[in-house]
């Protein structure tokens, strides 16, 4: 299996387990209840089209991470023993199974097996579990679905701070930049116990590389929360925004299609920054902007008592800081971008147009670069978890004085060093000394 299809499948299981292995211990109850709801959801899930997750998997997940260490290696699947092995049900038969319960969309599974034994489309004396059947149309989302219930909300408020954080944009006002009007975007994240915002800032773009850069700082001036509960936005669907928070021990929660209700904290915060900010602020500049909005945040908002807990954000949040994690030191190894590239014969690794040199010892590898896109020549080369340092740019006219480490010769066992002579160095186009001496004595 590709190792970035490893890679994104462990990223996804940290995703389902993230809360039930973060953040305080749950009871037995509180587990199964939790494991009981994701069995029922809708995954997309990486490498395969089925979309549900059994409770025992989940379990067997949480076993796998927690024996692991807690790191996001454990969590990367295996490579099957069985490869090439026909499953349970033969793809003519799946097959047919989908269409046969597009038929008889209510049939029970004792009906659907004798249909396909009528239509031949399994042999009489071939054996078909109905266990094997159920499954298969389960992971497929064609079991029966009973019709909509009522929704359970509830008002919830996480117990610590840096348990949760919510984050979100805003649609900001116009501003000029090289002469041109462009729309900003405040994008901000929000502790939900305290209600502080760890950082919020006005950018050009709401794409995955300004979350990215907003949720760096406000790691950088608050810890590391346990969760982080947002959109389903194209950004923060983002793989590199999964490998950044699962590499950091973050649970990254998105809300359910339509269903916005669970943000409804950063969407007061929004609120009031439209009334009481926006519509004060005069100005066209984003650097103004930006320091304004930092001003009003520690002038204004953090220092007044908030009405639902009648406590200011900052001392509420304050008040809790030897639960905090801080960031890491090495916080922006974190936030590298991860790109796959393939060892040539020569060493060489082409990435960005431009050519590298792998160690020996990953010549015809397929390896994993990490890099951060504002300084894409520092690049550091992983294989199957383990890292190599850094390439190293290939200097063209310098390998073609570099002597090349050989086999040793088959006729004798000698080593190429120890029967030929290393050439002469020759610099700045002037014969060797030995040689100059030796026709200046000849010509005398």
């Amino acid at each position: 299996m590709d190792e970035d299809i490893k890679k994104q499948i462990a990223v996804f299981r940290f995703g389902v387990i993230a809360d039930l292995v973060t953040g305080r211990r749950l009871s037995r109850g509180e587990v199964v209840r939790l494991a009981r709801e994701k069995s029922e959801r809708r995954w997309d899930i990486p490498g395969t089209n089925r979309t549900r997750v059994s409770k025992s998997t989940i379990g067997h997940w949480i076993r796998l991470y927690r024996r692991g260490g807690c790191k996001l290696e454990a969590l990367y699947p295996k490579d099957r023993e069985d490869e090439g092995i026909t499953r349970s049900l033969a793809s003519e038969t799946a097959e047919a199974l989908i269409k046969l319960r597009g038929e008889l969309p209510r049939a029970p599974i004792p009906r659907l097996i004798e249909e396909l034994r009528r239509r031949r489309i399994i042999a009489p004396q071939e054996p078909l579990y109905p266990s094997a059947v159920y499954r298969f149309l389960n992971r497929q989302g064609l079991m029966h679905q009973q019709g909509p219930q009522a929704v359970d909300r509830r008002r919830f408020e996480a117990e610590g701070p840096n348990e949760l954080w919510q984050g979100d944009a805003l649609h900001g006002p116009v501003v000029t930049v090289d002469g041109r009007r462009r729309k900003t975007y405040l994008i901000a994240f929000i502790d939900d116990m305290s209600r502080l915002i760890p950082h919020g800032q006005f950018y050009l773009s709401e794409g995955v590389d300004s979350y990215l850069d907003c949720l760096r700082q406000a790691l950088l001036k608050r810890g590391i929360p346990r969760r982080i509960y947002v959109d389903n936005g194209a950004a923060l669907r983002s793989k590199h925004l999964e490998q950044v928070c699962a590499s950091l021990g973050i649970a990254l929660i998105h809300s359910r299609i339509h269903e916005p209700a669970g943000r409804g904290k950063i969407e007061r915060v929004f609120r009031t920054v439209r009334g009481n900010f926006l519509s004060a602020f005069q100005g066209e500049d984003i650097d103004n902007l930006n320091q304004s909005y930092s001003n009003w945040l520690d002038t204004w908002y953090h220092s007044r008592i908030h009405g639902s807990t009648n406590q200011s954000p900052i001392a509420r949040f304050s008040a809790g800081l030897e639960c905090i994690r801080p960031a890491p030191r090495n916080l922006e190894e974190h936030f590298r971008k991860i790109a796959l590239r393939r060892v040539e014969r020569d060493r060489a690794v082409l990435f960005h147009g431009r050519l590298y040199e792998a160690p020996i010892t990953l010549i015809g590898k397929r390896v994993t670069l990490l890099y951060h896109e504002h300084d894409p020549h520092r690049i550091e080369i992983h294989h199957e978890g383990r890292s190599y340092g850094f390439l190293t740019p290939t200097d063209l006219v310098v390998n073609s004085r570099v002597r090349r480490n050989r086999p040793e010769q088959e006729s004798g066992n000698i080593k190429e060093s120890e029967t030929s002579p290393p050439p002469p160095q020759i610099s700045g186009g002037r014969l060797p000394l030995e040689d100059t001496e030796k026709g200046e004595s000849n010509h005398e």
